[in-house]
């Protein structure tokens, strides 16, 4: 039976940056971070160790500090590997929960929560009013390996989310590269506003 611990209330605190459109790295909990901030919305990132089936992971954490909605979805995020390589796209959450649905069994994301609360408990950066925690509450209802299998993906995986100026959200953000780590390229979030451009890894 999935467990999920209790989850504190999580923040994404980094705008005195806001002004700046630098990349900042930062290591919290273990983690290696990257955050940027574009037009009063910050975007925060690091690589989770572990994968999903063929899903390499990404945990984000997004911020609205501007003066109106803004939209973001895991459709928005691309990872620019080398020319001969190509572009990953982000896959749609409804994807990775719809494959679990399948052949998901609940030891498919238990690692995968572990992690990924470990990661924000300690992560002093990230606060989050319309993310993981609230998905999280949906997700203890459901019975059977594969619903909590599925249940428990949908609720770390980031979706579509309007944010209203001042509110967060974080989630996970699913790659489809073999179950490989993402490296030798760099995250690039394309919104219909902003383009982010991080550091190359």
């Amino acid at each position: 039976m999935l467990r999920f611990p209790g989850l504190a209330v999580v923040c994404l605190g980094l705008a005195g940056n806001a002004a700046m459109a630098q990349v900042i790295e930062f290591q919290s909990n273990g983690m290696k971070y990257q955050t940027l901030t574009k037009s009063g919305v910050t975007v925060m990132y690091a690589h989770l160790e572990n994968h999903l089936h063929e899903y390499a992971i990404i945990q984000v954490a997004v911020s609205n500090g501007s003066h109106g909605p803004y939209v973001i979805r895991p459709e928005d995020f691309f990872y620019e590997r080398a020319e001969d390589v190509g572009t990953l796209h982000a896959v749609p959450a409804r994807t990775v929960i719809d494959m679990l649905m399948q052949k998901g069994n609940g030891g498919d994301v238990v690692k995968l929560v572990t992690q990924y609360e470990t990661s924000i408990y300690g992560n002093p950066h990230l606060r989050s009013t319309n993310g993981y925690e609230s998905r999280r509450q949906a997700a203890l209802a459901f019975s059977g390996s594969r619903l909590k299998a599925a249940a428990a993906a949908s609720a770390l995986a980031m979706v579509q989310t309007k944010l209203a100026p001042s509110e967060s959200t974080d989630g996970a953000v699913f790659f489809a590269n073999e179950g490989k780590p993402l490296t030798g390229g760099k995250l690039v979030v394309r919104t219909n506003t902003d383009v982010f451009e991080f550091n190359p890894e």
